[in-house]
């Protein structure tokens, strides 16, 4: 994913509206998504774009704890990864609700994220959207905050405005 992290993250408006349409859809379980968007480029490429929001299933396992736990189904991902190679667009992160709690990375969702990577965590409690970038560090795993803008800045860091 290119040399460098981003410095804030733009929303295209399609792929927000599809973003708020899952975690709506998923409610009171917790929604999840793929994100994808151009492949950054190297050193000079702070703002990393979303251009579409990939929608996914929630296949946890219990099924009972999918409202506070989320996993991605690895067909869905390889699917995505395939339609945006084909199209020269990558696969930068990954987006999940949190029905009735912060936007906030939990411990288990750095436990299995895969760093390097782009996490967005929409909060039902608070109706907010956070951006995060996920790294790895000496002593584990860090998640630090990611501004967020909109492509016309109209609504960055809100959901459901």
């Amino acid at each position: 994913m290119g040399g460098s992290w981003p410095e804030q993250l733009v929303i295209d408006r399609r792929a927000l509206t599809v973003l708020e349409a899952i975690v709506r859809a998923a409610h009171p379980q917790e929604g999840c998504a793929l994100l994808i968007g151009p492949i950054p480029t190297g050193h000079a490429d702070h703002r990393w774009r979303i251009t579409t929001a990939w929608p996914c299933l929630n296949v946890w396992e219990p099924e009972p704890e999918r409202h506070r736990r989320f996993a991605l189904d690895p067909r869905e991902q390889l699917q995505a990864q395939k339609w945006a190679r084909s199209r020269g667009l990558s696969v930068i992160g990954a987006a999940h609700s949190h029905p009735t709690s912060a936007a906030v990375p939990s411990a288990l969702d750095l436990e299995l994220a895969m760093p390097p990577t782009v996490l967005l965590i929409a909060s039902g409690l608070h109706q907010e959207l956070r951006g995060w970038w996920l790294t790895e560090t000496g002593d584990g795993r860090a998640a630090e905050p990611l501004p967020l803008a909109s492509d016309d800045e109209a609504r960055p860091g809100g959901l459901g405005d």
